[in-house]
């Protein structure tokens, strides 16, 4: 016990789990020369025109505060890029938020629409912020488990099983983390059909969009019916190379985008001036250097698949992201001891699948978010480690 004679913290905060992502980015930084496929970032660095559209707008004194709702002319390039790729029509003065990150993004929706004992249907294995930020704001996480032999999709009749009459949200994240995951009009069409019959929202983290390998991302948002009942987050980490300047940003009809807004702007008042202008160069002039990035991905994508597979470890093919989702099952060993003894013997860092949820259980997560060097130095040693379970 503290010197206080009792624990300060909310019962609530201490019944959620730590990531068990950060678990081994901690081990790793104990550790010297480790290959790290742990990391959800991208190993390049963001591209010199946004840099320096940044460092431009510190020469001319741009420092300040912007419009809680975030700058207006990104707010306006958010608003035609949108409607150039996915033709959905946004007014830029009041349906888009730019927020820190699509974390923040996540979180403050959750708070702006929930009650307390709403549920919120999640498919896993995903991203492990969404059950946290749901039971933050005083929801209940109902969780869909996917398998491998569905694409790790989620079908119409599960969600339509898991739906109460205190169901809120439904959560679409595609292309998915962990899972590589991808899902087309025609499969997410069953889908949105079963929110619009039971009159669900949806949220869609479409973080991943750019780096869609096969056939074109398609926005829930954009499918019929879905635009008015869709909460689209997006931002710019991970096809530019932007992790750290934490820009993101959510599309929705006003009454839910100034909802969310009064929560941001108490709480966290407007992205940085300075990241929302390097996202502005981002959206103008960023498409060559992303689209380089996003062919190397895709060769990485090829080489890691056929590396795992070759060493035994059944590996589902990834159609976007930048991860794949291996089965270890094979080994007979958990997926925390996996990680642990291949992180020990051969200092190659993963993570296991059941940091995404249960059903993510004898899966590992390998990003391919670094060089093809490290990848095939990688492979060989998890090829070498392996081996013994597997003769």
């Amino acid at each position: 016990m503290n010197s206080l004679g009792f624990n300060p913290v909310s019962p609530l905060v201490r019944s959620i789990p730590p990531s068990g992502i950060r678990r081994f980015f901690d081990l790793v930084s104990e550790m010297d020369d480790v290959i790290s496929l742990g990391v959800g970032e991208p190993d390049f660095v963001t591209p010199w025109r946004i840099r320096e559209a940044a460092i431009y707008s510190l020469e001319r004194g741009r420092t300040m505060y912007t419009s809680n709702y975030g700058l207006l002319e990104l707010r306006e390039a958010i608003a035609e890029d949108l409607a150039g790729r996915h033709n959905l029509s946004y007014d830029p003065k009041s349906e888009i938020l730019i927020t820190v990150g699509v974390s923040e993004a996540m979180d403050l929706v959750m708070r702006a629409l929930l009650t307390p004992g709403d549920e919120v249907i999640i498919p896993e294995p995903c991203y492990v912020s969404y059950k946290p930020c749901t039971i933050l704001a005083g929801g209940t996480p109902v969780v869909i488990p996917t398998r491998v032999e569905d694409g790790f999709r989620p079908t119409a009749e599960q969600i339509e099983a898991a739906i109460s009459d205190k169901t809120r949200i439904l959560i679409l994240s595609y292309p998915n983390n962990p899972t590589g995951a991808t899902m087309s009009a025609q499969e997410l069409i069953p889908l949105t059909e079963v929110a619009q019959k039971h009159n669900l929202l949806v949220v869609a983290d479409e973080i991943y969009d750019h780096l869609t390998y096969e056939g074109e991302h398609t926005s829930v948002a954009a499918l019929p019916g879905m635009q008015e009942r869709t909460i689209l987050l997006n931002g710019f980490s991970k096809a530019y190379a932007m992790t750290g300047w934490r820009v993101g940003y959510a599309a929705a009809n006003r009454e839910i985008i100034g909802a969310m807004t009064k929560i941001h702007q108490y709480t966290m008042l407007c992205a940085s001036i300075m990241g929302q202008n390097a996202a502005l160069e981002a959206l103008r002039h960023g498409a060559p250097e992303r689209e380089r990035m996003v062919t190397e991905y895709d060769q990485r994508r090829r080489l890691i698949v056929a590396g795992l597979n070759e060493a035994g470890l059944e590996c589902f093919e990834p159609g976007g992201a930048f991860y794949v989702f291996p089965s270890i099952k094979a080994t007979g060993m958990s997926s925390e001891e996996f990680c642990e003894k291949l992180l020990k013997q051969e200092k190659v860092a993963v993570v296991p699948g059941n940091a995404f949820g249960e059903s993510g259980e004898g899966y590992i997560r390998c990003s391919y978010a670094s060089s093809l060097q490290e990848i095939k130095e990688a492979i060989a040693r998890i090829s070498r480690f392996v081996k013994p379970y597997l003769d």
